[in-house]
Protein backbone atom coordinates (compact mmCIF):
# COMPACT_ATOMS: atom_id res chain seq x y z
CA UNK A 1 0.00 0.00 0.00
CA UNK A 2 2.77 2.59 0.65
CA UNK A 3 4.38 1.85 -3.04
CA UNK A 4 0.46 2.93 -3.88
CA UNK A 5 0.46 6.26 -2.04
CA UNK A 6 3.68 7.40 -2.83
CA UNK A 7 2.56 7.31 -6.47
CA UNK A 8 -0.38 9.15 -5.61
CA UNK A 9 1.37 12.02 -3.63
CA UNK A 10 3.40 12.12 -6.92
CA UNK A 11 1.21 12.36 -9.25
CA UNK A 12 -1.26 14.55 -7.20
CA UNK A 13 -1.41 18.05 -8.46
CA UNK A 14 -3.82 21.20 -6.66
CA UNK A 15 -2.90 24.44 -7.94
CA UNK A 16 -4.40 27.09 -5.78
CA UNK A 17 -6.75 28.67 -7.75
CA UNK A 18 -9.11 30.01 -4.86
CA UNK A 19 -9.14 33.75 -4.26
CA UNK A 20 -9.40 35.34 -0.95
CA UNK A 21 -10.10 39.33 -1.59
CA UNK A 22 -10.01 39.84 2.50
CA UNK A 23 -6.71 38.42 3.17
CA UNK A 24 -5.27 39.06 -0.50
CA UNK A 25 -3.96 35.53 -1.16
CA UNK A 26 -4.72 32.36 -3.34
CA UNK A 27 -5.26 28.56 -1.55
CA UNK A 28 -6.59 25.19 -2.10
CA UNK A 29 -9.77 24.11 -0.51
CA UNK A 30 -10.62 20.61 0.60
CA UNK A 31 -13.01 20.15 -2.66
CA UNK A 32 -9.92 21.42 -4.59
CA UNK A 33 -8.28 18.50 -2.64
CA UNK A 34 -10.62 15.58 -3.19
CA UNK A 35 -11.56 16.64 -6.79
CA UNK A 36 -7.67 16.07 -7.92
CA UNK A 37 -7.40 12.83 -5.28
CA UNK A 38 -10.34 10.46 -6.02
CA UNK A 39 -9.50 9.89 -9.48
CA UNK A 40 -6.06 8.47 -8.18
CA UNK A 41 -7.29 6.95 -5.37
CA UNK A 42 -9.63 5.11 -7.95
CA UNK A 43 -7.18 4.43 -10.23
CA UNK A 44 -4.48 2.63 -7.32
CA UNK A 45 -7.49 1.03 -5.79
CA UNK A 46 -7.48 2.59 -2.43
CA UNK A 47 -10.48 3.79 -0.18
CA UNK A 48 -10.65 6.69 1.51
CA UNK A 49 -13.15 8.10 4.03
CA UNK A 50 -13.01 11.35 6.29
CA UNK A 51 -14.97 11.95 9.73
CA UNK A 52 -15.30 14.51 12.02
CA UNK A 53 -15.27 14.49 16.08
CA UNK A 54 -15.89 17.27 18.77
CA UNK A 55 -13.08 17.70 21.01
CA UNK A 56 -13.57 19.85 23.74
CA UNK A 57 -10.41 21.30 25.91
CA UNK A 58 -11.56 23.69 28.53
CA UNK A 59 -13.40 26.32 27.07
CA UNK A 60 -12.09 25.71 23.33
CA UNK A 61 -14.48 23.10 20.85
CA UNK A 62 -11.75 21.70 18.06
CA UNK A 63 -13.33 19.68 15.08
CA UNK A 64 -11.05 16.79 14.87
CA UNK A 65 -11.21 15.23 11.47
CA UNK A 66 -9.51 12.07 10.80
CA UNK A 67 -8.97 10.75 7.30
CA UNK A 68 -8.32 7.06 6.93
CA UNK A 69 -6.88 5.03 4.06
CA UNK A 70 -7.19 1.57 2.99
CA UNK A 71 -7.02 -1.23 0.48
CA UNK A 72 -8.81 -3.71 1.89
CA UNK A 73 -6.07 -4.85 4.49
CA UNK A 74 -4.32 -2.55 5.89
CA UNK A 75 -5.49 1.26 7.19
CA UNK A 76 -3.44 3.99 7.43
CA UNK A 77 -4.72 7.12 9.46
CA UNK A 78 -4.32 11.11 9.89
CA UNK A 79 -5.83 13.95 12.18
CA UNK A 80 -5.71 17.48 12.41
CA UNK A 81 -7.53 19.58 15.06
CA UNK A 82 -9.01 23.37 14.11
CA UNK A 83 -10.62 25.33 16.58
CA UNK A 84 -13.87 27.42 16.79
CA UNK A 85 -13.55 30.68 16.57
CA UNK A 86 -14.08 32.58 19.72
CA UNK A 87 -15.88 35.64 17.77
CA UNK A 88 -17.49 34.23 14.51
CA UNK A 89 -17.32 36.71 11.74
CA UNK A 90 -19.94 38.98 10.97
CA UNK A 91 -23.07 37.58 9.16
CA UNK A 92 -21.65 33.68 10.25
CA UNK A 93 -24.18 31.47 11.77
CA UNK A 94 -23.31 28.69 14.48
CA UNK A 95 -23.61 25.99 11.48
CA UNK A 96 -21.08 28.23 9.26
CA UNK A 97 -18.82 28.76 11.61
CA UNK A 98 -18.42 24.47 12.32
CA UNK A 99 -18.67 23.68 8.78
CA UNK A 100 -16.01 26.22 8.08
CA UNK A 101 -13.77 24.76 10.56
CA UNK A 102 -14.24 21.37 9.53
CA UNK A 103 -13.45 22.23 6.02
CA UNK A 104 -10.13 23.83 7.83
CA UNK A 105 -9.03 20.15 9.89
CA UNK A 106 -10.57 18.09 6.60
CA UNK A 107 -8.03 20.01 4.82
CA UNK A 108 -4.99 19.42 6.90
CA UNK A 109 -5.69 16.28 7.59
CA UNK A 110 -5.58 15.35 3.87
CA UNK A 111 -2.07 17.21 3.96
CA UNK A 112 -0.99 14.30 6.47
Amino acid sequence: MNDKIIKIQQELQVPKSQYNKFGEYYYRSCEDILEALKPLLEKKGLLMTISDSIESVGERNYVKATVKLTDGTKVIETSALAREAVTPKAKTDDSQLTGATSSYARKYALNG
